[in-house]
């Protein structure tokens, strides 16, 4: 397989030395309440785990909002970041490009973390956007890979959490290897197809809105 995952203008990263630690938190207003609290935490510290889990940097919950290296909410319409949500599907969230560590999702989607639980057509698995959006965060763009996290598009009801070969050479060479992980591990038949007729764009945004975004993606 080729590599096809791409940087943000000027591979930007986080400026700090290897191993690195980075916080983040929730936002205690901009939330969404039909998720326990404890479900929301549980969902990102897995979709974090799996970034932890192959590049030499800690993730680590924080209770101190405003001072977090980054900070997640959920949001509607325009709120005052200059990429206004829109509504049910389309955007699904973004994230700001190093090292502005804002983290964003649309709080009309119909979240989900148990599809056996949520029976919703448009239910969105929230840990498969999470970690999509976390490899923005990191300085990841969107990649050509249609298995990969960092492809930028997801069904409803799918779900997606497990890094691939482009995804994981895509951030190591930001950051370096976790220690104990082996590339050797991940291997072409970990790659599943997705021919999928209709997909929903999630995406990145540099700090600078430079980048222009794609929004809505028929195949």
């Amino acid at each position: 397989m080729s590599e096809k995952y791409a940087y943000f203008t000027g591979q930007p990263r986080w400026a700090r030395s290897i191993p690195m630690t980075l916080t983040y938190a929730f936002s205690p207003n901009d939330t969404i309440t039909y998720l326990t609290t404890l479900e929301l935490r549980v969902t990102f510290q897995r979709a974090f785990g799996h970034w932890a889990s192959v590049i030499p940097v800690t993730f680590l919950e924080s209770d101190d909002y405003e001072l977090s290296d980054i900070k997640i909410g959920f949001y509607y319409g325009d709120h005052g970041d200059g990429e206004a949500f829109d509504g049910v599907l389309g955007v699904l969230a973004h994230a700001f490009s190093p090292e502005s560590g804002q983290f964003h999702l649309d709080a009309t989607e119909t979240w989900a973390v148990d599809f056996t639980i949520e029976k919703s057509d448009s239910a969105i698995d929230l840990e498969s956007v999470a970690t999509h959006e976390i490899g923005h965060l990191l300085g990841l763009s969107h990649s050509d890979v249609k298995e990969a996290i960092m492809y930028p598009s997801l069904k409803p009801r799918e779900r997606k959490v497990d890094l691939k070969i482009d995804d994981v050479k895509g951030v190591q060479a930001l950051y370096g290897s976790n220690p104990n992980f082996s590339l050797e591990a991940l291997s072409e038949s970990d790659m599943s197809s997705n021919d999928a007729a209709a997909d929903w764009r999630i995406h990145g945004v540099e700090f600078n809105f430079l980048l222009l975004i794609w929004i809505l993606w028929f195949s």
